[in-house]
């Protein structure tokens, strides 16, 4: 869905491409560094809804297209980084497009000074006095490279208002360095999507924007995650679940303490314990710590039950009361699926009036998922990526159906054949987020040997979420040692 202030723009953008008659115009169907006049009567790089700039060969001379006409100077930058950092401190002095010559670009870079018609080349490394006054952009290591060219102050930035752009540290240096010295303002992200900040989701809503970078995905990827920016933010803030924020969750059932920390006292007193939980983890990183519960909401039995599947699905008027209370609190909430011989797709939709909730997400438990005619505890359980998918696809129409913030999507594994095809399962949809749930039990070398063996050909778009389990390990990891020794540091936490 195009926002009325995007449909203005996309339409104004069309009106100057056809009619060629109204005042600030541009000609130049591509938008190459054309301006045209905003709502406000002021001149502004042209836009027609939010693009990326894929700059597919890192040399920065499609955002040099994209930000500038013409220019009487170009800087151009050998590949070695601490030139390239000097390079970007110049062009922002200077008010120039910056590119670099990587193996085997020369002629894309000769094509674009060409295109700008520049009169002067200031070539780094070389004799040009700007090199000499101008002092490298100063930044400690290569992941902050980024950031460090962002936070530049543009000495001679275009005449023109900037749309928002958005990068990550993965964009390339040239590229950031041009959009600053062209004057845009432009926001380091943690995720190639605007959702990652309140801030790039107010901006991203608001008006067109434009991303730096290949990671970024095609026009119509970017354009579907900022449709989803409005839907509202997530505790902590940003619309991503990851990153930006930590989770640390108790894990267990409305009913009593058998089945998990969570259900050892009422609503209130586990939320206080969660928050409790979650404080330990605060010290320890720089994001915010989320506190969260993961309520089973369908129980495996050894029963068939009335309805024959070996799963007893929880009343939601018994779950609510934790659900509301832990959301209330600022927290988050996860609806564990034990679907035995039953359909995770149709347990799913028991608890959609939960799941229609912005701060709840859903988690698969293939542990107790078991085929037609097999008793529980025969072995252990495993679900297909075709079941998977089509929980997937259902909960991510209902997240585009509601307006609702991007939401958890758990999956729970400790061997490799309870997802025998996991390779085809879908993941990426802007709706949700993916998340692994390594939760084996023991001694830390067991567990350890788990986390890496389910590591092996993961799809890059999961999240790893990591079990302390109060009981069954020995021992049970502190805060400090969930941190410091599982590799990558988990994302979710919960404790059983």
């Amino acid at each position: 869905m195009v926002s009325p202030r995007k449909m203005t723009r996309a339409t104004l953008a069309a009106l100057c491409a056809s009619a060629l008659v109204l005042t600030g115009c541009s000609t130049d169907e591509a938008g190459n560094g054309a301006s045209e006049t905003d709502d406000q009567g002021r001149e502004a790089l042209k836009t027609n809804g939010d693009e990326v700039i894929q700059d597919p060969d890192g040399t920065g001379a499609e955002v040099s297209q994209r930000f500038f006409e013409s220019s009487d100077t170009v800087v151009v930058s050998a590949k070695d980084r601490e030139q390239q950092l000097q390079a970007a401190a110049i062009a922002a002095e200077l008010g120039a497009p910056m590119l670099v010559r990587l193996d085997g670009t020369d002629e894309t870079v000769d094509a674009e000074i060409e295109r700008l018609g520049a009169s002067k080349v200031i070539n780094v490394p070389g004799d040009d006095a700007s090199i000499e006054k101008t002092a490298p952009v100063e930044s400690a290591d290569k992941a902050g490279d980024v950031a460090a060219i962002a936070a530049l102050e543009p000495k001679n930035p275009r005449d023109l208002v900037m749309p928002p752009v958005f990068a990550t540290a993965v964009s390339s240096r040239a590229s950031v360095a041009t959009a600053r010295a062209a004057g845009a303002d432009v926001q380091v992200l943690a995720a190639p999507d605007p959702r990652a900040s309140s801030q790039s989701m107010r901006d991203v809503t608001e008006q067109d924007a434009l991303a730096l970078g290949r990671q970024w995905g095609s026009n119509e990827n970017f354009q579907a995650r900022a449709a989803l920016a409005s839907n509202g933010e997530l505790p902590g803030g940003g619309g991503l679940v990851f990153p930006g924020r930590r989770m640390i969750a108790l894990y267990g059932h409305p009913y009593g303490p058998d089945l998990g920390l969570m259900g050892e006292q009422d609503p209130a007193a586990a939320v206080e314990l969660a928050k409790e939980y979650a404080s330990r983890y605060e010290p320890l990183d720089d994001q915010p710590i989320i506190p969260a519960f993961e309520v089973i909401a369908s129980v495996a039995s050894e029963f068939p039950g009335d309805d024959g599947n070996f799963s007893n699905e929880t009343p939601i008027e018994d779950i609510a009361p934790y659900v509301d209370a832990i959301v209330d609190a600022g927290g988050y909430a996860v609806i564990d699926l034990q679907p035995g011989q039953g359909n995770f797709l149709e347990q799913a939709k028991i608890y959609e009036d939960l799941l229609k909730r912005p701060n709840v997400g859903l988690a698969l438990d293939a542990e107790w998922k078991l085929n037609p005619g097999e008793e529980p505890l025969s072995r252990i359980g495993s679900a297909t990526a075709a079941e998977i998918n089509e929980v997937a696809d259902w909960l991510a129409a209902l997240v585009r159906d509601n307006d609702l913030p991007q939401k958890a999507m758990i999956l729970h594994q400790f061997q490799v054949a309870m997802y025998p095809d996991r390779e085809n399962i879908v993941t990426g949809q802007p709706e949700l987020a993916w998340i692994l749930h390594a939760d084996g039990h023991g001694v830390p070398e067991q567990k350890f040997d788990t986390w890496n063996v389910l590591r092996q050909g993961l799809d890059p778009n999961y999240f790893m979420a990591w079990k302390n389990f109060i009981d069954e390990d020995s021992p049970t990891f502190t805060p400090e040692q969930t941190y410091a020794d599982v590799n990558p540091r988990p994302w979710f936490v919960s404790y059983q």
